[in-house]
């Protein structure tokens, strides 16, 4: 194993860990910005950095098409290449790949770079080997995504396909430091779900994520597939759930005992002018903020809402100024980095049921 879980505090299945890696140490919960393509969209490491994120999410296929692993390596890796030392997790591009609706074998997915059109291909050892060429901190391996619904012989059919991948990843050779996380996938089917999640676990990774998830299921059939999976995962690794960014979904899932997320969520809709407060999520380019002087969340201590009001962000908005778009970045990575911290410390004070009560009102 390359990592170690210090847990600091815990309340029911929610806990607070220190996760020490190779570069060091980040604590959780934690929400990774999605920096896809090297870095979060309108922003770069020294803002990620003035914010308090810890580790931040790549994506490895994205890197590999362009700019190649072999440039970022030639860069002196995915740490420099993107200015970012802090911790860096890539991700196999699996996900993406499937939206492609790729051809698919069980030896690994043949797909058309969605930048020219080229034949690319994929395999759980290729993936690896990627991921070490980028010199991430943590690596996922590469799984089958099915979306949902979908007939229960396409889940049985995807669970046993990344089970077997799984495994591949697990015996390849690996980059020297950096952590292996297994995927668990199966759909809202419990059994399913719990049966992937014991035979990944059997394999011995590193740390384990949950995929397949928060793509379109409703929110309780998501707890409960959820609940399902991390009553098989071992305590003293990382538990990664993919995807998921939205707050009502953040403080649920730490309830039942997730450490990670990630989600491109806060910045998509900072792109789209809605904001994240502790009002719930205001649409910005409404009327009635036009002449609002007041920050964006008075409760909020970002660069944002220090300096601006409601009415200027909304003027940026409005006429298609790309600062709008970049200063609400600001704040809503912000933002759901402090809930984050407040999880934290509500899950130490005895306080997690408050604050889930608190979200859910706000963001229903």
């Amino acid at each position: 194993m390359t990592l170690a879980v210090e847990v600091t505090a815990s309340g029911g299945a929610a806990r607070v860990t220190t996760v020490t890696t190779a570069r060091g140490s980040f604590t959780t919960p934690c929400f990774m910005p999605v920096g896809t393509r090297g870095t979060v969209k309108s922003l770069a490491a020294p803002d990620l950095e003035a914010l308090g994120a810890e580790v931040v999410l790549a994506n490895a296929l994205h890197l590999a098409l362009r700019p190649g692993a072999a440039t970022v390596a030639a860069l002196g890796g995915i740490h420099r290449f993107s200015g970012w030392s802090g911790h860096l997790l890539t991700d196999s591009g699996g996900f993406q790949v499937f939206s492609l609706r790729p051809e698919v074998d069980d030896d690994g997915v043949t797909f058309r770079s969605i930048y020219d059109g080229t034949p690319t291909r994929l395999t759980p050892e290729g993936v690896v080997e990627l991921q070490g060429t980028l010199g991430s901190d943590l690596a996922m391996v590469l799984d089958e995504c099915p979306p949902l619904p979908s007939p229960p012989e396409v889940v049985r059919a995807a669970v046993e396909r990344t089970v077997a991948w799984a495994g591949r990843s697990r015996r390849a050779p690996r980059r020297e430091g950096q952590a292996l996380l297994g995927i668990v996938q199966g759909g809202t089917d419990l059994a399913l779900r719990a049966e992937c999640a014991t035979r990944t676990v059997e394999l011995g990774f590193d740390g384990y994520a949950i995929g397949g998830l928060s793509v379109g299921e409703p929110r309780p059939a998501m707890l409960e597939a959820l609940a399902a999976t991390l009553e098989h995962l071992p305590a003293d690794r990382p538990r990664y759930l993919m995807g998921v960014g939205d707050p009502v979904g953040l403080v649920e899932a730490i309830a039942l005992g997730v450490d990670l997320f990630d989600c491109v969520l806060p910045t998509r809709l900072a792109r789209h002018g809605h904001v994240l407060t502790g009002e719930g999520r205001l649409a910005l380019r409404n009327a009635r903020f036009a002449a609002d002087d007041g920050p964006l969340d008075a409760a909020c201590g970002c660069p944002t809402c220090a300096r601006w009001s409601r009415g200027f962000l909304r003027h940026l908005l409005l006429v298609d100024e790309p600062t709008g778009p970049r200063l609400l970045s600001v704040h809503n990575l912000a933002w759901v980095l402090d809930l984050i911290g407040r999880t934290r410390a509500a899950i130490a004070g005895g306080r997690l049921t408050a604050l889930r009560n608190e979200v859910a009102a706000s963001h229903r």
